[in-house]
């Protein structure tokens, strides 16, 4: 069984900062991309920002130059640091990873973790 365990969510003023953590955990073969996606209310879950086991980075345009995401490939981590958030940035954060997981039949999958809360008051 494979995990995505996230933390690092909170309430904050807008300007203010935040890092999201998440941890993939369990039956692990080797993992492709990772990344965060966000769900606010009333909105589709949208794609935050991406990265490859190379280090490949994407961004959504609303968090260009505000946000950044990392890894660690050994630790199978994925962090997002978050800058000058806004009260737009509002949402429930759900980590992503594209993965193949040791099990009888091996094929690539996508698994979420269960989703942290960041609030950004004006």
């Amino acid at each position: 069984q494979v995990q995505l365990v996230e933390s690092g969510g909170g309430l904050v003023q807008a300007g203010e900062s935040l890092r999201l953590s998440c941890a993939a955990s369990g039956s692990i073969f080797t993992i492709n991309a990772m990344g965060w996606y966000r769900q606010a209310p009333g909105n589709q879950r949208e794609l935050v920002a991406t990265i490859t086991s190379g280090g490949v980075t994407n961004y959504a345009d609303s968090v260009k130059g505000r946000f950044i995401i990392s890894r660690d490939n050994a630790k199978k981590t994925v962090s997002l640091q978050m800058n000058s958030l806004k009260p737009e940035d509002t949402a429930v954060y759900f980590c992503y990873a594209y993965l193949l997981p040791i099990r009888q039949k091996m094929t690539w999958d996508d698994y979420w973790g269960q989703g942290t809360q960041v609030t950004v008051s004006s």
